[in-house]
């Protein structure tokens, strides 16, 4: 029998550790202008920073897969937040683009180990069937990152410079994250090995194979507007005429309206699943997308925008998490998860860098209208995978044959 008290305590840990983690990364979203002035770096070079990151994610994540399946998502997590300090204090020391890029690829390779697809298998392991609540109360406390380090960073900075804190935040991850994933974040039961996709013992013809890719398109995509415009977000309200102080202030507001749509999707309990969540929330972007490009340039309607795209782009991150969990059982997910980040992670990293070029070089409006193909595109992929839904009391795993091809693991 699962324990209350220990999926309560892997939730609280992980909460802060991905706090620390995610919003330590939001540095050249609030300092980007300083980080490119200061290293005679142009601002999309400066951004890049992040799609090394996430590349080197998307490459890590998939070597990790069998780690995460031996050893457990907790000593990954470890060996990872060892990596992360000194990626910030290599960035603190950066003079040049060598030593500026060298940094984020050594975040992004600790990233994969620490970062959401990790918290996410720790919890698999701790809850159990549980698991999709307990991601959605983790995503309604780490949706918060953004507003707690954006202003934080930005005052820091202001006293000590943002190379200064780059040294504050390896030390928060050495003195907070570590003692707390080594000492309090409970043991979680990895499954050593994955039975044959015959075992499910369910007669039948299974789904197309094509699902796997249809689920990677609609998360790819919707990541490819989340994290683009996560990154972008305060030079895209400056380009709509708001003030720094005013798109700071708007900007920071985005993680409390996305929290909300998590919370209220964690309110819904087992009543929808992940493709359910992903359908009324994706169909929010394109709508907030319309808003800016037709009526924007003023406080009132970015405001509006906030809350719309906020809504929708919270709920989506729960989503993206959680579907998987609606064709995949506990066995295949940890593995699922690994192999799923790597084009995730991919189009993560050229988000910034592409949606930085368009906004700097076309302006806003051709910034919001590849967003507002993009996320049309991931809508009509989540109406696709909506009629792949594995029938009520089937095998998530008989659903996709794939499955078989992963070798069993020995050991």
């Amino acid at each position: 029998m699962i324990s209350e008290r220990k999926v309560l305590t892997a939730l609280g840990v992980l909460a802060i550790t991905q706090l620390i983690g995610w919003g330590t990364l939001g540095l050249p979203a609030v300092l980007g202008r300083d980080m490119a002035a200061d290293l005679e770096m142009d601002l999309t070079a400066v951004f890049a920073g992040s799609s090394v990151l996430y590349m080197a994610m998307g490459l890590c994540s998939p070597l990790l897969a069998r780690p995460f399946v031996r050893y457990g998502g907790r000593l990954v997590m470890i060996a990872g937040t060892l990596l992360a300090a000194p990626g910030y204090a290599l960035l603190a020391a950066a003079h040049g683009p060598i030593a500026y890029f060298a940094a984020w690829l050594l975040l992004g390779i600790s990233g994969s180990a620490t970062l959401s697809t990790a918290a996410y298998i720790v919890l698999n392991e701790v809850a159990g069937s549980r698991a999709r609540s307990a991601i959605g109360a983790l995503m309604l406390v780490t949706g918060l990152s953004s507003s707690i380090f954006w202003p934080v960073g930005s005052v820091i900075a202001a006293h000590i410079g943002w190379r200064g804190t780059c040294l504050v935040y390896a030390g928060l991850l050495l003195l907070v994250s570590l003692p707390l994933l080594i000492f309090v974040l409970p043991q979680g039961r990895p499954d050593h090995g994955l039975a044959p996709a015959s075992a499910a013992g369910l007669p039948g013809e299974a789904p197309s194979p094509g699902t796997f890719h249809l689920l990677v398109v609609a998360i790819g995509l919707n990541a490819f507007v989340s994290m683009g415009l996560s990154a972008v977000l305060i030079e895209l309200l400056k380009a709509e005429g708001l003030t720094a102080v005013e798109a700071i202030g708007l900007g920071s507001m985005l993680g409390v309206v996305q929290i909300s749509a998590r919370a209220l999707d964690l309110l819904g309990g087992g009543r929808w699943d992940g493709i359910t969540t992903a359908l009324a929330a994706g169909g929010a972007l394109p709508v907030a997308m319309l808003l800016l490009i037709v009526a924007g340039g003023s406080y009132a309607v970015a405001a509006v925008f906030i809350l719309i795209y906020g809504l929708g782009s919270g709920a989506l991150a729960v989503a993206r998490a959680t579907m998987p969990l609606v064709f995949y059982d506990k066995a295949a997910f940890a593995k699922a998860s690994a192999r799923m980040a790597l084009p995730l992670n991919l189009l993560s990293a050229v988000s910034a860098p592409i949606l930085v070029a368009l906004l700097t070089r076309y302006g806003s409006n051709a910034l919001l209208g590849v967003t507002l193909l993009c996320s049309s595109a991931a809508l009509l992929m989540l109406l696709l995978l909506r009629r792949r839904r594995p029938a009520p009391g089937a095998s998530p795993r008989a659903s996709h044959p794939w499955l078989a091809a992963i070798p069993k693991q020995r050991g």
